[in-house]
This record gives C-alpha cells, structure tokens and sequence, in this order.
C-alpha cells in the first residue's frame, strides 16, 4: 500500500474501532442488566430469535457483498454511469428482497412453537420479538445499496461514527424501558425504532459520498443484474456458509437443549463475537483496497496487503482472545457471577476458551480470504467455506450428545482451523506468489511468539489477581499493553516503526475528507 492508501486504511479503520469500542462498552454494561430484568429465560429467548433473524440476510442473494466489489470496480475506472445503473439496479432488488425477508419472518412465526422447546407464552412473544426484529432486517435489506456505496468509495469513517452513537442512543433505551418496568417487547420495539432511524442517516451520508448518485427505478438494467449475478451467487454461498458458522450453534442448542442453555452459551459466544468484530476490522475494509489494486493489476500491493495484512490482524487478535483464554473464568466470575450458578459458569469459561481459539484462526485467516474474495479467488473461498459450514453443523450435532455445549464450542473450532490451514491460507499464499514458509516466517511468527510474554506475565500474576471487574480488567488491560510494546518493539522492522512516527507527527496534517465529484478518481 501507499501513503494515501495506508491512510485511508487507518481512518477507516480508526472510526471502526471507534464505533466497536462503544458497542462492546454499551455490551458489557447492558447484558448483566438484561439478564438481571428480563431473566434468563427470557433472555435467552431474545438471543434465540435474533440468531433466527442473522439467517434473513442470506435472502440477498449474495447481492450485498457483490455490490461493493462493482461500486469500486467502476469507481476505478470513473466511470459515473456504470455506478449509477449498479446501485439504481441493486436498489430495486434489494427492495424486492426486504419484502420476501418479512413474508418468510411471518410463515417462521407462525410455525415458531413446532421448531423450538417454547412454552405457550413464550411462544407469544417470541413471534412478536421475531416480527419486530425482522422489520429491522428487512428495512436494512432496502436500505442496504447506500452502504454499498460507502463501503465501495472507501468512505467506512462516515458510517462508524454514525453507528457509534446510534449504539449509545438503543443502550439508553434499553435501560430506560427495563427501568419503568416493561417487558422484552416493549425493549425490541424501542431499541429497533432507533437502528431504523439510522438507517436514514446511513442514506445521507451515501449522498455526501457521491454527490452524483441517482437512484432511479429507470436506471434499473438486466443485463447489470447479470452481471452482479454471476459474482453474487459466490458471495451468497460465502454468506450462507458463515451463517451457518457463526449462528448455528445457537440454533442447534435451541432444538436440542432449552433456551436456558441458549442463554449459557451466548455468555461466551458474545465475547468471542464481540472479539472478532474488534480485531478484523483492517480485513472489512481492505476489501475495496484489494478489488481496486486487483482491477488495476498491482500485484505488489496485493503481496504487501497480504503479508502485512495477515501480521497486522494477528497482532491484533492473539492479545485479546488469549486474554479471553488465560482469563476466562476470572472474567466470568466476576462480570456474572450472581447471573449463573458457578456449575454453569464452569461451563462457560470452557465454551469461551474454545471459541477465542477459533476467533484467532478466523481472524488471522481473514487477509487471505479478503485477498480470495476481492482478486480473483471467490469461487474457492465459496466452496470451502460451504464445507467448512456442513462439517460445523455435522459436528456440533454429534458432539452435543457427549460434550454438551463444549461439544457444540469444538464442533465449530475443528472444521475453521482445519479450513484455514490446509486451504484458504495456502491459496492466498499462490494467488500473490509467496511460499507459505515465507508468509509464516514473515507474518505469523512476529505476531505469535510474542504471546509467550504475555502468557508468563499473566501466570506470575495470577496469585494476586482478585475476582472482581476491577482487578480483572486491569490485569487483562496489563497483558494486552505487554504483548502490544513487545510487538512493537520486536515483531516489527525498523521502516515499519519510522513510518509510524512519521505518520503519527504529521497526523494533524492528514488529508481532507473529499466533497465534490472527485471522489471516483483514484486515489493512488
């Protein structure tokens, strides 16, 4: 990458930090506080409905991925017309989709009582939770092309910010509703009415974007339908696949189990998400980085978007999960131990501890699947990670029985590292001409080794780490800051560390955010 690249980069992904920051502060605060009002039951019922809900998105067909790969394919070849016709196109399906989304909502709510181990009430409002959250999904479905836009001009910074606060304001609903005294409901209802008022903020800043945007049901093409088509359907099998990954798990413990073990393992299955989403935000936006340097055939940036890509990601990732991994049951202990009984909690730490294992190898996989995705390589990454998806519903299944829902934790892990290692992360290796030794030599080993710092400072501290938030925090806050100076120092080159400084001092100097139709001109 270059300097006006890298800094791009580093805006986009600073505000999405911003954004996540905010979102897990507002996580950690407010779930002890719903669990504690609601009741594990009913909490656990809200999880159930919305991991129902994370399958809605599929109904795109892929069309959403695919969009921001064309809006900064045609970006780099300035061609204004072409963008139009795309997004007036996708505009048009998308609204097709929403409405399919919502009719599909209410035949699952209908049947809700046949599919899960629900009592008559919770039947009740379970169907009109599940309505409601799914007006949310479909009006984002419709409302879904603006983001295409943002995200393909590169322009993520605008939306994070916007996404930050509308977390806060659905936080401060949230415990204003439980405080007077009303029901899950009645919280759904409220916090959903503020994520669609934000949609429409989403809309404006499309428009700020890309002054020229038109939007118009004549501008609708088949033959640019065609044309998304035959890259969406690779990005709906992607999409289908990590559904299945990311949510199944719920799924499967709902039928098999009770909701009261849903409520369990969301306990570490949040954390874990909330992990992931933090530490892979360089990937989210690297990939309209990737499709323009692909487009214009630098296949040196690619390798350097690679290499640092994947060392970057996991610097990132390892401090965070295998704090959640060398802390699990302190942190449990003392964020929800008057919320579960210490059997259960037990339980938890090990779910936990497993699925940060998976989030390291996600995470550190990811610049190779970006890379897969936006040069060239969809149709493998779509095919593995379709069989990454069976193997994890075959095996949480089958070990669910036996292990309970550590079995479902390791029914997941095996497949995504197994995926990764012998496939994805060697193909990302040939697709820039770098042998996998290199790769490991270059990006795995200086992020990884300077783990094993961080392991010792948290066993030489353990004896004197209370149980309580506080003394937990501090200490997972201690390690992350070790791991942090040690790879800084040592896990990095020395032009890596002047170019920092340098971007550091001269941060104030940074570029100003574009206004005018400029923006679909390179900016390399």
């Amino acid at each position: 990458m270059n300097e006006s690249e890298a800094y791009v980069v580093a805006r986009n992904v600073s505000t999405r930090y911003l954004a996540i920051l905010a979102e897990m502060a507002v996580g950690l605060i407010v779930l002890p506080f719903n669990v504690a009002h609601l009741g594990k039951e009913a909490y656990g019922l809200w999880m159930l409905t919305t991991s129902v809900t994370a399958y809605f998105s599929v109904l795109d067909l892929g069309y959403s991925g695919a969009q921001v790969r064309f809006v900064a394919h045609y970006r780099a070849k300035r061609d204004i017309t072409a963008l139009n016709e795309i997004l007036s196109t996708m505009f048009c399906a998308f609204s097709v989709v929403g409405i399919v989304t919502y009719a599909v909502a209410i035949v699952i709510a209908v049947y809700l009582g046949r599919l899960f181990h629900l009592s008559d009430e919770q039947v009740r409002i379970g169907r009109v939770v599940l309505l409601v959250v799914s007006a949310n999904v479909a009006g984002g479905t419709a409302f879904s092309v603006f983001g295409g836009v943002i995200n393909g001009f590169q322009r993520y910074d605008l939306n994070n910010v916007v996404g930050a606060i509308s977390s806060v304001i659905a936080a401060v609903v949230n415990v204003v509703v439980l405080l007077a005294g009303y029901g899950l409901i009645e919280l759904v209802v409220a916090t959903t009415a503020v994520r669609l008022l934000t949609y429409w903020v989403y809309r404006a800043n499309a428009y700020r974007v890309f002054p020229e945007l038109q939007i118009r049901i004549t501008s609708f093409r088949q033959a640019r339908l065609k044309e998304v088509t035959s890259f969406s359907v690779y990005m709906l099998a992607i999409d289908w696949a990590n559904k299945i990954n990311y949510s199944v798990d719920a799924v499967v413990i709902g039928m098999m189990l009770d909701t009261g073990a849903v409520a369990l393992f969301s306990v570490g299955q949040r954390l874990a998400e909330t992990t992931q989403r933090l530490t892979n935000q360089l990937n989210d936006v690297l990939f309209p980085n990737v499709v323009h340097n692909d487009t214009a055939a630098r296949d040196e940036r690619l390798r350097r978007i690679f290499l640092v890509g994947t060392r970057l990601s996991l610097a990132t990732v390892i401090p965070l999960a295998g704090t959640l991994i060398l802390l699990g049951g302190p942190i449990l202990h003392a964020w929800l131990g008057k919320a579960f009984g210490l059997r259960d909690l037990n339980v938890a730490v090990v779910v936990l501890q497993i699925l940060a294992v998976t989030v390291i190898v996600r995470v550190g996989n990811a610049t190779a699947c970006t890379l897969l995705k936006g040069a060239g390589h969809h149709r493998l990454l779509a095919f593995t990670n379709v069989g990454i998806a069976i193997a994890n519903l075959s095996l949480s299944v089958a070990l669910i029985h036996a292990f309970s829902l550590v079995g479902v934790a390791l029914g997941t892990l095996i497949p995504v590292t197994a995926g990764s290692m012998f496939i994805l992360f060697p193909a990302g290796c040939r697709r820039v001409g770098v042998k996998v030794r290199q790769a490991l030599i270059e990006s795995v080993w200086p992020a990884a080794w300077p783990a094993v710092v961080m392991v010792a400072w948290v066993e030489l501290m353990k004896p004197w780490v209370r149980e309580s938030l506080t003394a937990v925090g501090s200490e997972a806050i201690a390690s992350v800051a070790l791991y942090a100076v040690t790879f800084f120092f040592f896990g990095t080159s020395t032009p890596e560390r002047e170019l920092l400084y340098s971007k550091l001092a001269n941060w104030r100097g940074a570029l100003p955010l574009p206004t005018t139709a400029s923006t679909v001109s390179e900016d390399a």
